[in-house]
């Protein structure tokens, strides 16, 4: 009788549990007799799931099995897999040639065994850490995909391995691209996690990006031929079979826990951000490498009369951007067959579809706290959002943006915005010359999930760095984030995770002397203690929501992204000011080994007003209750001494805006002509030897062009 009601409670739970409804999961009953491994022993539609669980590591540095990890306390998302489920993925082997038949004993090399049992396994768990907030039910997976195909998962699963999610129109949920979650066996709550059937084994092939295009030459496969025989004439495929960084991996396997700053609360300050509780700021696990390749397909090519299989069809390539003037005329670029040059038209084509990141398809722009933004409507866009990326070589920018009005992601897009003093910030009108090129990360030809250190997108027009690309770029603001300096932050996950847990919330970086993590950053002393703060969800007035800090008796440097054009920029520098922090002085220029002065040090404890001086009071100097007349005046008044209010664009969780805040700034440290073939740094040095533990803190830089902010007809606009 128990079993027969326990199998009705079963069936009930099935029944109510599907993945398409909106259900009031408060109110349902959870498995409390159950744990993960135990809810699969008492099903017998997992036995084969379940004797794997039990021979799969959770890791390689672990002699846990994947079957006690989910004994175990915790908060686990488990995607199960069926028996059928199974059998067809080892018949799907067979037909790859890699076994005779479906059978286990099928396999002859150990090793390829062990490896296809962790695929399988290792690839459906994702272990949430002590955060009941990160298992993953139905409603959190959806909020995922907002949308939008291939986006990823927070957390990576415990393969290290990143699942994408789609919701199809029929709201059928798919797990990298076409692993179908069951619709009514989902979402089912246990002790230690959430429980979701499986239809098809998540398994990526995991190649490198380099190995994915060198398929593609040897089986003339059509999609992305003619973008590989480029990337190959180049020579770019060395580049793209870099997968991570063997030297960072061996000394955290040696030092591990020692690589963290341990205590850091204590050493650094604490900070809204520590909501995980966790006293430690951590290293990254990894050092992978990643690229992300905008690509034309084969069928652009072939209505340009290019047939991407034909022996020639890098030379034709190359006379059809000639023709097609998709270059730059002032580059001193040469249309010949040395391609491997960066002279070479070709060349330099091909590197400008190429960022050497590797940026998942939500998050090519970072919807965080700009205003008019919730994460409670993820979907609903306000303001334009945007980044500015240098391609590979580093010696040009691209841009990527999204609105609300654009109706998707795309690339040097140039609207009208309405960023007058009184208007909304919103785009405004957008000619269709300027809208740019969309980047469809929707498609089929999207690939997210087989290359392991790359993603691929495809887009609707042919991309180039021309004259009227470069001018475009020229004639406005350019806003970095810092995490957005330094491509290693991206491809691993650092910059914008989505997670609330202690290993994402708080990134020490600095490692002295014992290896430099991120290529654009320099540390100076062994007493400069870099953390970057992620600070998901929580209420900061940052650009992006994140910030970092520097403690000790700081000494660092960043190398700088270029500018568009040689004309003259004002370098910025936003600050948000509290008690905490310390007097810097700021050094910038081109030789990292000289750099000069760059104005007078910045007391980074003062406000807008103890900044102006001359008696003044916020009040006398916000936005508030004021005519737009007298706010420009302000602002003038403002940046004769070199200082500037900081923007409405970011807010403090879609309340106050960084503008309407005292303590937040933008300071003007030079003013001088900048040339894209220049490499430029800022350093920052505390001037306070004496004081124990002085504070740097950091969030973005700008460049500003002349053109913007002496404009004789418009003030410089307040987004």
């Amino acid at each position: 009788m128990r079993k027969l009601i326990l199998s009705l409670t079963t069936l009930l739970l099935f029944i109510i549990c599907s993945c398409t409804e909106n259900i009031d999961t408060s109110a349902r009953y959870v498995f409390r007799e159950y744990t993960i491994a135990s809810y699969l022993e008492a099903h017998s539609d997992y036995s084969k799931y379940l004797e794997l669980t039990k021979l799969v590591p959770v890791s390689g540095r672990s002699k846990s099995s994947v079957y006690q990890l989910l004994t175990a306390r915790g908060n686990y998302t488990c995607f199960a897999l069926t028996n059928e489920a199974i059998d067809e993925y080892l018949q799907d082997l067979v037909e790859q040639g890699l076994i005779s038949e479906p059978s286990w004993d099928a396999f002859t090399d150990e090793r390829k065994l062990d490896s296809i049992r962790k695929v399988i396994v290792q690839n459906t768990v994702i272990d949430g850490g002590d955060m009941e907030s990160e298992r993953y039910t139905v409603d959190v997976i959806t909020t995922i995909a907002s949308g939008k195909s291939n986006a990823e998962f927070p957390l990576p699963n415990i393969y290290d391995h990143k699942i994408t999610v789609t919701q199809s129109k029929s709201d059928t949920i798919y797990l990298d691209k076409d692993c179908p979650m069951d619709p009514i066996n989902c979402d089912i709550p246990v002790i230690n996690g959430v429980l979701h059937q499986l239809h098809k084994v998540i398994a990526p092939k995991d190649e490198s990006c380099a190995r994915y295009l060198q398929v593609i030459l040897d089986e003339k496969r059509e999609g992305y031929l003619m973008m590989a025989k480029a990337l190959q004439a180049c020579g770019f495929l060395d580049t793209l079979s870099a997968v991570r960084d063997e030297a960072y991996e061996s000394l955290y396997q040696i030092e591990g826990e020692n690589l963290n700053m341990k205590d850091y609360q204590s050493k650094g300050g604490g900070d809204m951000s520590a909501t995980a509780g966790d006293p430690d700021a951590h290293a990254p696990e990894h050092r992978k490498y990643g690229f992300t390749i905008f690509s034309e397909t084969d069928e652009f090519w072939q209505s340009q009369g290019i047939n991407p299989a034909d022996n020639d069809a890098v030379e034709k390539l190359q006379n059809w951007i000639v023709t097609n003037n998709m270059y730059l005329t002032e580059g001193g670029y040469v249309a010949d067959d040395n391609y491997t040059s960066p002279k070479n038209m070709l060349y330099q084509w091909v590197a400008y579809h190429v960022l050497p990141m590797r940026i998942p398809a939500n998050k090519l722009v970072h919807h965080c706290n700009e205003l008019g933004y919730s994460y409670s409507a993820p979907t609903k866009y306000s303001i334009p959002v945007m980044e500015w990326y240098p391609v590979f070589g580093g010696d040009r920018l691209i841009k990527i943006y999204e609105s609300a009005e654009s109706n998707g992601i795309y690339l040097n897009s140039f609207p009208e915005r309405n960023n007058g003093i009184t208007e909304d910030g919103h785009e405004g009108y957008c000619a269709p010359e300027k809208r740019g090129v969309y980047i469809d990360t929707n498609s089929e030809n999207a690939i997210v999930t087989d290359i392991v250190n790359a993603c691929i997108y495809p887009i609707d027009k042919p991309l180039g760095y021309t004259d009227v690309t470069r001018d475009d770029l020229s004639k406005e603001r350019i806003r970095f984030d810092l995490f957005a300096l330094f491509p290693e932050a991206i491809t691993n996950g650092i910059r914008r995770a989505d997670s609330p847990l202690g290993k994402w919330q708080h990134v020490f970086v600095s490692l002295y002397n014992k290896y430099n993590y991120f290529d654009n950053m320099k540390v100076l002393n062994e007493d400069t203690h870099f953390i970057h703060y992620n600070g998901y969800k929580t209420a900061w007035a940052n650009y992006s929501g994140d910030e970092d800090k520097a403690f000790g008796h700081f000494d660092i440097m960043f190398r700088l992204p270029p500018v568009p054009k040689r004309n003259t920029y004002e370098f910025r520098y936003k600050l948000l000011a509290t008690a905490a922090r310390g007097i810097v002085q700021v050094y910038f220029g081109s030789d990292p080994d000289k750099l000069p002065v760059a104005g007078i040090p910045i007391n980074m404890t003062y406000n807008v007003e103890r900044f102006f001086g001359e008696g003044a009071t916020w009040g006398d100097l916000n936005d508030s209750g004021k005519e737009e007349d007298e706010i420009i005046d302000i602002d003038h008044k403002l940046r004769n001494h070199g200082l500037m209010k900081a923007t409405r664009h970011e807010t403090e969780m879609n309340t106050n805006t960084a503008r309407s805040k005292n303590n937040c700034s933008r300071h003007i440290i030079v003013r001088q002509t900048l040339d894209p073939s220049e490499t430029y740094y800022v350093r920052f040095k505390t001037v306070q030897p004496d004081l124990e533990r002085p504070e740097l803190y950091l969030d973005y830089f700008e460049y500003c062009p002349k053109e913007i902010y002496d404009s004789p007809e418009r003030p410089e606009d307040i987004w």
